[in-house]
């Protein structure tokens, strides 16, 4: 796999055939004769397109004209698909430290001969614009509000929510934590962006539990996050497969009864069908579990797509 950071997308094909030639009296003529020789086509001698100096076409030329700009577009439709079956499948995330990366690593240890790069963004934001113009295949990243009708979303995975505190603050030593036990409490996110799907996960959270959620900065990264959570009687969310920072002083305990679970959608673009886009697809529906309200919370606006199983 590899990486193009701060929504920048990789390169693709720079150079691609034109799918209509019109048969213009000059230089077109001598393109779409030079284009229909590279791909096997060899127009009878009668029905020859003429030299750019000669005089006008015959009328047996002009019905082969037609018919060749047909077939060159047939031809130009079957190399791009040649193309785009060898070009990489473009996954837009949100960071590289969340648990998207390990679903994208699975999935491309049960395929072989396939590129995926990953491109980081700021989430749902970016990312619808990027699959409407195709710049990347798919993305991941909680859905909030209505898309546009050409994108497609599916459920991908449900993260149980964890809490961070230092080793002396009075929770540390629990296996797990009670929702009800945070009421009152502050956490610190200085990674929430107002107006991102995460942000507003997270204030759904703590409105429907009591729990103030704090976002003053700075905001320095996660080695600084993780650091100070663990010097401090401060407390932090973050998901269970998030990849944080080591740190002795900063300990990860499950919140539980219920557990709030963040959830990760799927997204792709109805019309932009990149081949491998399938597999992932059902990878994604074979691994996913629904959600149990007996046993997990989700924002009133999430439950529906994450009840139902999507096979």
């Amino acid at each position: 796999m590899r990486q193009a950071h701060d929504g920048q997308d990789l390169a693709v094909d720079a150079h691609h055939l034109v799918s209509d030639v019109d048969p213009a009296p000059d230089g077109d003529h001598a393109v779409l004769g030079q284009r229909l020789a590279e791909s096997g086509v060899r127009p009878r001698r009668e029905a020859a397109l003429p030299h750019p100096h000669r005089g006008r076409l015959t009328k047996d030329a002009g019905e082969f004209l037609h018919h060749a700009r047909a077939l060159v577009g047939i031809a130009d439709q079957a190399l791009q698909m040649l193309r785009g079956r060898r070009r990489s499948l473009r996954v837009d995330v949100l960071d590289t430290r969340l648990a998207s990366i390990d679903v994208i690593r699975a999935f491309h240890q049960t395929v072989e001969d396939v590129e995926i790069d990953i491109v980081t963004s700021n989430g749902l934001r970016s990312a619808r614009g990027a699959l409407a113009h195709g710049s990347v295949d798919a993305a991941f990243a909680r859905v909030s509000g209505t898309l546009e009708d050409d994108l497609v979303s599916m459920p991908a995975y449900l993260e149980q929510a964890h809490l961070l505190v230092g080793r002396d603050h009075p929770l540390a030593g629990l296996p797990q934590v009670e929702t009800a036990r945070l009421a009152g409490m502050t956490a610190w996110m200085p990674g929430n962006v107002p107006g991102s799907e995460w942000t507003e996960f997270w204030d759904l959270f703590g409105a429907a539990f009591d729990i103030r959620i704090d976002t003053t900065g700075p905001d320095f990264g996660w080695e600084y996050f993780v650091e100070q959570i663990g010097s401090g009687e401060r407390i932090g969310l973050a998901g269970e497969w998030c990849r944080l920072p080591s740190h002795p002083r900063t300990v990860q305990i499950p919140i539980v009864d219920p557990a709030p679970m963040y959830p990760c959608s799927l997204l792709h673009h109805r019309q932009h069908h990149h081949p491998v886009l399938a597999l992932l697809t059902r990878f994604v529906e074979s691994d996913f579990r629904p959600f149990d309200p007996g046993h997990q919370w989700l924002p009133a606006p999430d439950r529906a797509a994450f009840t139902m199983d999507p096979r």
